[in-house]
């Protein structure tokens, strides 16, 4: 599992093969099971699979048009508990981790504090009390990218004080 987790890069650029239901499935099973504050779980995940709501998606967000390519987008809502973003997002981060141990590419797109957050919250018929955390563009990749440059262990590291 560290292999995956050192290995996981963002994916924008999609086959156009579909993801297997039991994938999804595997997915979002992965997602609802990750660390909640006070085990509130106030999640909802939209699986969306139908192109034209992608598209109309990728129109809405301005930094991912690559949602049209995508053939799963996931969108991840949590009701406005304390910790939403907190939960929101160690789902995100699981469906991520677990697309990269299946063979998927995916990319997390922001969602909290985005001004498209009540656009897609209407156009997926989410009730009021929720709020958007992420969407998460799923599929194959069409090519694995290189590895990014990532700062060093050295340099991110502080022992018992902030240095």
């Amino acid at each position: 599992m560290l292999e995956k987790i050192k290995s996981r890069r963002s994916i924008r650029n999609f086959q156009s093969s579909p993801v297997e239901e039991e994938k999804i499935l595997q997915l979002i099973d992965c997602a609802r099971l990750a660390p909640s504050a006070r085990n509130v779980q106030p999640w909802k995940f939209i699986v969306v699979t139908d192109k034209e709501t992608r598209d109309i998606l990728s129109q809405m967000l301005d930094t991912a048009r690559f949602v049209s390519g995508a053939p799963l987008c996931i969108a991840v809502f949590c009701q406005g508990t304390k910790y939403y973003l907190e939960d929101g997002c160690a789902a995100t981060m699981n469906i991520l981790l677990a697309s990269e141990a299946m063979g998927l590419g995916a990319c997390w797109i922001a969602g909290d504090k985005k001004a498209y957050g009540p656009a897609v919250q209407k156009l997926l018929g989410v009730p009021e009390g929720f709020k958007l955390v992420s969407l998460i563009a799923v599929g194959y990749p069409v090519e694995l990218p290189g590895t990014k440059s990532k700062k060093t262990l050295e340099e991110v590291i502080c022992r018992e004080r902030f240095q």
